[in-house]
């Protein structure tokens, strides 16, 4: 669907265009209560600790009203060094308006605005569409019609996805934020104690050698691997053990790391045959390397740079592209990548009842390998 010269960018835009043209006002706020909301930000103020600037607005002359301009997460413009953004969400707007005679302008001067009224009834109804629509999604594939579709930037965005996916945020934007300005500086800062450009190109060497994504189960399934290309064929789990133990006993005389790595042996086998019973693994597949965890953070880790101004899109381009080389030396699919993902986020997150954790790792590689518009389904491997 296109509206003139104008594509809509995510399903956002298409639902509140389609809803606008029929002038239902419900299926307007039914898309805003399910969809992130954007108020620019000069950069110099977002910096400013404990400062909360006041929602923008301007006068509508042609409409004679004072208006608060939002945009959906489609509508950003490009990145700018200086103008970020803030996200919030229909319910919170209502919750802290400051005028009953301003208007909420949703992506003004576009086929998708939404100009909606804010007197103390209409805020309530924006307060029960945030309700009914729970905020937004996660686990949703959310793809940018006018970003990177296909090619090798894209190729390497999709590296990504898990996480993207996860929050329900666009897969392959390198844009104006990751999820928002404040988002993305305060998760550089934790987990990954990056605090300037230096810290994030540090960071970055190192998922990019996978160097996080833990040194023994890495090791242990290097051992399975050489076993396996010895034999010509996969190796017994006994003689896999066997393997270990004398590798880790060899490697430390005093048997440390030795309990571990078969603890993390028998988390694998649990893991993969867990796999194959739920046809996401070949019968005779197995997982080489967990390198996928590091490269898929490693993306996600340069669009945070990106949205927090520690690199501009030149260098995030090339970054990623660096992640992309490194990728396909390690594995020759979208679904052995996957899988190596899944394992690696497995075994990181397994404590206590696994289980939530297993559902929503399957729910995120069946996205990616079947939806027919996932970029795994139409961005070639090799």
């Amino acid at each position: 669907m296109t509206t003139g010269s104008w594509a809509p960018p995510t399903r956002t835009e298409q639902l509140l265009y389609e809803a606008g043209a029929r002038g239902d006002r419900a299926a307007v706020l039914d898309a805003l209560g399910r969809t992130r909301l954007y108020v620019l930000l000069a950069r110099l103020h977002a910096d400013v600790p404990g400062h909360t600037p006041p929602l923008p607005r301007h006068r509508d002359k042609a409409a004679r009203r004072t208006v608060v301009p939002v945009l959906t997460e489609g509508m950003l413009p490009p990145w700018h060094p200086d103008w970020v953004f803030e996200q919030t969400t229909l319910d919170r707007l209502a919750a802290a308006w400051p005028h009953d005679r301003w208007w909420l302008a949703v992506n003004p001067d576009t086929p998708f605005e939404a100009a909606l009224p804010a007197r103390p009834a209409d805020r309530r109804a924006w307060q029960e569409a945030g309700a009914r629509g729970g905020g937004p999604a996660r686990l949703r594939l959310l793809t940018h019609a006018g970003a990177h579709l296909h090619g090798p930037v894209a190729h390497a965005l999709a590296l990504g996805a898990h996480l993207a996916v996860l929050n329900g945020l666009v897969w392959n934007g390198l844009g104006a934020q990751y999820e928002d300005y404040p988002s993305d500086v305060a998760r550089l800062r934790h987990p990954w104690d990056v605090h300037h450009r230096g810290d994030f190109r540090e960071k970055l060497r190192t998922l990019i050698a996978s160097r996080l994504v833990g040194r023994i189960p890495e090791a242990v399934l290097g051992i399975r691997r050489r076993l396996a290309a010895r034999l010509g064929t996969a190796p017994s789990g006994e003689r896999w053990a066997a393997e270990v133990s004398d590798a880790f006993e060899r490697d430390n005389p005093y048997g440390e790391g030795r309990a571990e790595a078969l603890e993390f042996l028998r988390r694998i086998v649990r893991y993969e045959e867990r796999f194959r019973a739920d046809g996401l693994l070949p019968p005779d597949g197995r997982v080489d390397t967990l390198a996928a965890f590091d490269h898929g953070r490693a993306v996600n880790v340069v669009r945070l740079a990106l949205g927090a101004r520690y690199c501009d899109p030149p260098e995030a381009e090339r970054s990623v592209l660096r992640v992309l080389e490194a990728a396909r030396q390690a594995y020759d699919s979208w679904e052995a990548f996957s899988l190596g993902y899944l394992l690696a986020r497995l075994i990181h997150f397994d404590v206590g009842d696994a289980e939530p954790v297993y559902q929503e790792s399957a729910t995120l590689h069946r996205i990616l390998t079947q939806d027919p518009s996932s970029p795994y389904r139409n961005i070639p491997w090799s």
